[in-house]
């Protein structure tokens, strides 16, 4: 699943219907993800199929959770690159 899928749009979050965020892992990390940062719930996406059964949600730690949000944001990510739109002078 990529960024620009407009499949992306219509996903909601199996308990709260909520929208969810696209979490894209590098290569030697566990595959990519959809994030609930309301539920703090990570849902997996498995061969391209976005695995959203409540039961399939696991609950993250704060910590965690606090990172993914910088992510989602456009902070850094696991890498250290930055992620989404920079405007020089504002920071996110």
């Amino acid at each position: 699943m990529n960024p620009d899928d407009p499949l992306l749009k219509i996903l909601a979050c199996p308990l709260d219907k909520g929208p969810l965020h696209l979490l894209v892992q590098e290569p030697e990390e566990s595959g990519d993800a959809l994030y609930n940062p309301r539920l703090q719930r990570r849902y997996p996406i498995v061969d391209g199929i976005p695995q959203l059964l409540p039961s399939s949600g696991e609950q993250v730690t704060e910590d965690e959770h606090e990172e993914l949000v910088l992510r989602i944001s456009g902070g850094s990510d696991i890498s250290g690159s930055l992620r989404g739109p920079q405007t020089p002078g504002i920071t996110p």
